[in-house]
């Protein structure tokens, strides 16, 4: 979810009302300024010529060239929409079906002055679609930008002919290369320069659902900050230089927060402190949905930004991770009727936006307004964008930001069967791509586990996340439900498998880990909004003193329970999913809404990962624990029967005495054991307890599976806490001490009695 903001413009808006963009220096012309519109002597030449040109997709045909205001002109191709370099020029398609004019303005791309501007002709049009190709354009020495026209009237309309648009299909933009300034968004056509990468093998990990471990991680925050050590730091170059570490802890998949161009700038508030303006650093506003973000660019010249991710997807390939993009599909960075005019709101309104009937913009999404994602126009362009990550930058999956707004109709209500979710889940192009879906909205529609799925969504399991934390901080009625969300969630997921839940325990919204056992309450007066934003209960616990301490029996407690929460999470069926920097004690400083500090609340500080070496062991030996136990990694939900030949069932659950488990509302022990046998006969049994109690418990685990014994692998009660994998010590047994908020895992080994 992208809780930006109480007002009613919203942070993530654009929040753009008080605004007003100008002409740059020299000229240069601003997506979205109230200019005037500059003359064209385009009146098409008498006598236009025949004349030999080349269509979108490089085949000749004939087609009359006409001169306008300069330039040579012929019919366009109407797909693909966007710019697109062609053997004889580039060929521009745009679709309206309420414009009545269209104008391509062709920008100076060092300065940003107009070059020239060239009406789409009305007999060029193709259906809705405005199509031309403008010949001998070389894409390296031009910028491009729209102006739009059309009945002042219509329902819905709010054409404005002076503002400069943008193209919502542009696969580059320029204007926004340094991150921190306002940016003055042009055009960029993709030429030959932009699609030549050489991917060389790169082949998609392609792992199987049950065996990701999800690491969630702000491309600038995460190399930002000096204790990086990188060479280009806050950029795509500077993550790249990040893989080694990712791959010693263990993660075989990063989920990058949003990395389409967004303006940073749009954030309307303040620091309380300091009076400087904030940014909108997360980037769920987003102003161009083909394009990278430039800012995040070492190189931001030419396709600098466009080169930089694909090198970095190639790399994190070729270590064997995969790459999830966090997309925002359910609103854009235009905000309400107070915000700029920037693309979607000058072409096409009615079409792309939820709209009242009287014409204002529906806000499901918190932030000023909703995409209208189920018509059909917006559910192209959805697709077309997701195929063109897909292809041009071979992501592997996408992560749908507050995706329950992509199962609202054109009025606004949920849909039974949402034609845009089961076009995605049956998309040829995006048949290997991984669908993740942010099951809720910001106006009250919750799907978890009732997500229109069609056998492919998965889910970020936010169930999964609060029973945890509501277990681990003693609330009551919990121990239940834990147990089914430590089995991937069946009650959620029935006929769906565990790989449709996410299970996290954090993630960008609220309290990292290390907030969350330090801190009762969120802090986020540096906001700017007077504490308002922000959730108002993060089932958190400061352990005795809110905040920062030197009270060892604090720091020990909180310890106990950082290595609880992770420990259960990794030991869990389903996908577990990591905050980038919990494994090292990451603090926002009790900032659960950190949207808009680009500073070191955000910036992950590599000097805390030298300080908790420990915990970064502990996390990657329970990485490696897991993907070496087949039992906690099944596609299946376990359905706690004992299938023929087997000892044990697939899972059963235990109290202080095996087979008598306390479901009580006020129990504080959940204690379970997945066992299952192989064909060839071995056993995989992993036995796990929590105690959520403030006192020591003692637990009788049952006896191991015939020819195995019980060896501890971790015990976060213990000051070495977790063992390698494979080399656990055996466990004499027969009783476990479970210390205070505490959580035991043991495995069977074969002892060497039988042959397992």
């Amino acid at each position: 979810m992208t809780r930006t903001t109480t007002s009613a413009v919203g942070a993530g808006s654009g929040a753009a009302a008080s605004r007003t963009q100008q002409a740059g220096r020299g000229g240069a012309l601003v997506v979205g300024s109230d200019v005037p519109a500059v003359a064209s002597g385009g009146r098409p030449a008498a006598g236009a010529d025949e004349r030999l040109a080349a269509g979108a997709d490089g085949r000749p045909e004939i087609s009359a060239v006409r001169w306008v205001d300069g330039f040579r002109i012929v019919r366009g191709r109407p797909l693909p929409l966007g710019a697109t370099a062609t053997a004889t020029g580039i060929n521009f398609a745009v679709a309206s079906a309420t414009a009545t004019r269209m104008i391509l303005v062709l920008l100076d791309p060092e300065r940003g002055s107009v070059l020239g501007e060239i009406p789409f002709p009305d007999d060029y049009r193709v259906g809705d679609v405005f199509a031309m190709t403008v010949l001998g354009l070389d894409p390296d020495l031009v910028h491009y930008a729209l102006r739009v026209d059309g009945p002042a009237h219509a329902p819905g309309a709010r054409f404005d002919p002076d503002a400069l648009l943008l193209d919502p299909h542009a696969r580059l933009l320029a204007g926004g290369e340094r991150w921190g300034e306002r940016p003055r968004y042009r055009g960029k056509v993709l030429g030959a320069a932009g699609s030549d990468f050489d991917w060389g093998e790169d082949r998609r990990p392609r792992l199987p659902a049950a065996d990701l471990v999800i690491y969630e991680l702000h491309v600038r925050g995460f190399t930002r900050d000096d204790s990086a050590g990188v060479d280009a730091p806050g950029t795509y170059a500077g993550l790249r230089e990040k893989i080694p570490y990712l791959r010693e802890l263990g993660v075989n998949c990063v989920e990058l927060l949003p990395v389409f161009e967004f303006d940073e700038t749009e954030n309307t508030h303040r620091d309380p402190t300091t009076g400087a303006p904030l940014l909108n650093s997360w980037g769920y506003s987003p102003i161009g949905f083909f394009s990278p973000k430039t800012g995040y660019a070492a190189d931001p010249a030419e396709d600098g930004a466009a080169r930089e991710l694909k090198e970095l997807v190639k790399a994190l390939h070729a270590a064997g991770l995969e790459v999830i993009l966090d997309v925002v599909f359910n609103h854009t960075g235009e905000g309400d009727h107070r915000g700029p005019t920037l693309s979607f709101r000058g072409i096409d309104n009615a079409t792309y936006y939820l709209l009242t009937p009287e014409g204002y913009y529906q806000n499901y999404s918190g932030t000023g307004n909703t995409l209208n994602c189920n018509h059909p126009v917006v559910r192209s362009f959805i697709a077309d964008c997701l195929r063109y990550w897909a292809v041009e930058y071979h992501i592997d999956g996408f992560r749908f930001d507050l995706a329950s707004i992509l199962s609202r109709g054109t009025d606004g209500s949920p849909m039974e069967n949402p034609p845009l979710l089961e076009e995605l889940a049956h998309d040829p192009v995006l048949a290997d791509c991984r669908l993740i879906a942010e099951a809720w909205d910001a106006a009250g529609l919750y799907q978890v586990g009732s997500f229109p799925a069609y056998g492919r969504w998965m889910e970020w399991n936010g169930r999964y996340r609060d029973t945890l934390r509501r277990f681990l901080v003693g609330r009551p009625d919990s121990a239940g439900e834990l147990a089914a969300r430590l089995v991937g969630s069946p009650d959620l997921y029935a006929g769906r498998g565990t790989g449709a839940s996410v299970n996290f325990v954090t993630c960008h919204d609220g309290f990292t880990l290390a907030d969350w056992v330090s801190y009762d309450h969120k802090h986020n007066e540096a906001n700017g909004e007077d504490g308002r934003d922000g959730g108002e209960d993060d089932a958190s616990w400061n352990h005795g003193h809110e905040g920062p301490t030197d009270d060892p029996e604090i720091r020990a407690l909180r310890g106990r329970q950082t290595r609880n929460a992770l420990l259960l999470l990794l030991m869990s069926n389903g996908v577990p999913m990591l905050l980038a920097g919990d494994e090292f004690g990451r603090t926002q400083q009790g900032n659960n809404n950190a949207y808009g500090q680009d500073n070191e609340i955000t910036w992950v500080d590599w000097a805390a990962a030298a300080g908790h070496t420990d915990l970064i062991r502990f996390v990657r030996r329970c990485i490696d624990f897991r993907l070496a136990h087949p039992v906690l990694r099944r596609a299946a939900h376990p359905q706690g029967q004992t299938p023929p030949g087997w000892q044990y069932p697939e899972v059963s659950w235990h109290g202080a005495r095996p087979w008598e488990p306390d479901w009580s509302p006020g129990s504080s022990l959940v204690a379970m054991m997945l066992h299952e046998k192989a064909d060839d006969g071995r056993t995989d049994t992993v036995f796990v307890a929590a105690n959520a109690h403030a006192e020591q418990r003692i637990v009788t685990p049952p006896a191991a599976p015939a020819g195995t014994g019980w060896h501890l692998f971790a015990d976060t009660g213990r000051a070495q806490a977790a063992a390698e994998a494979g080399e656990e010590p055996a466990w004499a047994g027969p009783e476990l001490t479970l210390t205070a908020r505490s959580a035991v895992v043991l495995v069977a080994r074969p002892d060497g009695s039988e042959d397992t």
